[in-house]
């Protein structure tokens, strides 16, 4: 019989357990997959191939032991490998269970404090593949709950030179009603080029203080050599950025900026002029767009002067990111990366629809962006490669 390799990346595999339906066939192929993957990792781990003896052997294959492992098709029944040394451990289980719990943990407390639905029942059933008791839930949210509370408090020992910040609103179940919460987030940059997950936070509101108290908790975790921080203009955060963090710029985000000045135009015939707007957007060098910028306003001041008063008030926050040749990435003036992390989030908070309770939806999406931290800091790949001269500057 020919030998079946598999190549397929973890992502690959989690894509799979998050878009395959609760069926036999679903289950048998991902079980197939992480056992392969499991035994390949074993292969790795001990660097010689079996029956070889050479020096670079770290320990001897020692079978096999079950292990359940719950998805979101269902429950898996795997055969993980083990090694003489009792050291490896596949990467599998640290790697996507912890989300998974998360997601299953929700569910259950909205199975057990009523908010249940013959639905609700059937997915928990789907997900467990069996009955579950209340030491279960127990367990998992004391496990998940310790893990986010530890990333929140971890120390900062590197500059993060550029911040992106922004608020995704939830429904969460409070007092016997569903209300609306503003869970704030902040990603960075840092000097060596990668992307972090540098905090997160739940509150009743989006305001000055909401956003004041989350980079205060930064800033006492050790943040520090912020240059740049991109957001949204939602007042109460540009005041919070200018109170928390003295000599940085505030870059607004273009592209919502750019939204607001279409808006300000008539729907029919205004082609040429949108077509002049979107040409100071792809712009890099400040005093070009600045210099095209003044040409739009005289010319449209008086046939459109409100897009002409709202490009002109707007023009300076929204390029600050090419204020300087070190800072002229158009990736920090980009939602992209927000945008990213925040349909992860949207992609498992559906699912839920309504939080139990706050400190369900802080677990669940707290476990999301640790994991998605990991891979980041996992990966060889940096989010921005700095200039020698950028490098230098930072420094």
């Amino acid at each position: 019989m020919a030998q079946v390799n598999f190549t397929l990346k973890m992502e690959d595999i989690q894509a799979i357990i998050e878009k395959s339906g609760a069926n036999d066939l679903s289950k048998q192929l991902l079980t197939t997959i992480l056992n392969q993957l499991m035994e390949n990792q074993r292969d790795e781990y001990i660097q010689v191939d079996d029956y070889v003896r050479d020096q670079q052997r770290v320990s001897q294959r020692n079978g096999y032991y079950p292990r359940e492992y719950v998805t979101r098709i269902g429950q898996l029944e795997l055969n993980v490998p083990r090694t003489r040394d009792g050291q490896f451990s596949p990467t599998i289980f640290e790697r996507y269970q912890r989300h998974e719990q998360a997601l299953i943990a929700s569910m259950l407390e909205m199975y057990v404090q009523g908010v249940s639905t013959r639905k609700v029942t059937r997915i928990v059933e789907e997900l467990c593949g069996k009955s579950v008791s209340k030491s279960f839930i127990s367990s998992l949210t004391i496990q998940l709950d310790q893990q986010v509370e530890d990333f929140l408090n971890k120390k900062f020992e590197i500059d993060y030179p550029f911040l992106f910040s922004d608020v995704l609103y939830l429904k969460v179940r409070e007092d016997k009603r569903v209300v609306s919460k503003a869970f704030h987030l902040v990603l960075g940059i840092s000097s060596q080029g990668q992307r972090e997950v540098l905090g997160f936070r739940i509150g009743n509101t989006e305001s000055n203080d909401s956003w004041k108290a989350i980079y205060e908790e930064l800033i006492h975790r050790g943040l520090k050599g912020v240059k740049l921080v991109t957001s949204d203009a939602h007042k109460g955060e540009v005041e919070a950025i200018k109170q928390c963090f003295i000599g940085a710029s505030w870059q607004r985000f273009q592209v919502h900026f750019m939204r607001n000045v279409f808006d300000r135009l008539p729907k029919k015939n205004t082609e040429v002029v949108r077509s002049e707007l979107k040409a100071i957007f792809r712009m890099t060098n400040l005093e070009a767009a600045r210099t095209f910028k003044n040409q739009l306003v005289d010319k449209y001041s008086t046939l459109y002067s409100a897009m002409s008063e709202t490009l002109d008030s707007g023009f300076e926050d929204s390029f600050q990111y090419c204020s300087m040749e070190e800072t002229n990435d158009s990736r920090l003036k980009s939602t992209n990366m927000l945008e990213r992390v925040n349909e992860e989030i949207r992609r498992r908070e559906k699912v839920i629809r309504i939080f139990p309770n706050e400190a369900s939806a802080l677990r669940l999406i707290g476990t999301i962006l640790i994991d998605l931290n990991e891979e980041w800091m996992t990966s060889s790949r940096q989010y921005i490669n700095f200039s020698e001269q950028t490098k230098n500057w930072l420094q």
